[in-house]
């Protein structure tokens, strides 16, 4: 005997997006994503107001023609992809598990499940 999925994608879709594993997915996206946000963008927001409100310290010479601001903007770049690389990371080990398991279950779906088989 065999248990029947929704007839539809539409219910299935509904039925993760409704799941408590979907749940901690976006929790874990969320927790990661806009702390990074928030101060990856202060971060650029103080590169741009010393850019503009501190001209003397910016312009401040470290060695030879380099500059306070030519660092700080080359720190940008190296901030990006150190947020990058920390989600590359983040996402492995927290997001891809979690991915991985609602795929799994959502896959499974589409195999009628058997009564007393054990699983």
């Amino acid at each position: 005997m065999t248990t029947e999925v929704p007839s539809s994608s539409t219910e299935r879709y509904r039925a993760v997006q409704d799941s408590e594993e979907f749940g901690r997915l976006r929790h874990a996206v969320r927790s990661f994503v806009f702390p990074m946000t928030v101060a990856f963008f202060l971060w650029y927001a103080l590169y741009v107001l010393l850019s503009a409100y501190a001209r003397g310290f910016m312009s401040a010479k470290i060695v030879g023609n380099i500059n306070v601001a030519l660092v700080f903007g080359l720190l940008q770049f190296v901030s990006t992809f150190l947020i990058a690389w920390y989600y590359s990371r983040y996402a492995a080990r927290k997001i891809d598990p979690l991915a991985e398991k609602i795929h799994a279950d959502l896959t499974a779906g589409d195999k009628p499940i058997e009564k007393g088989s054990g699983d």
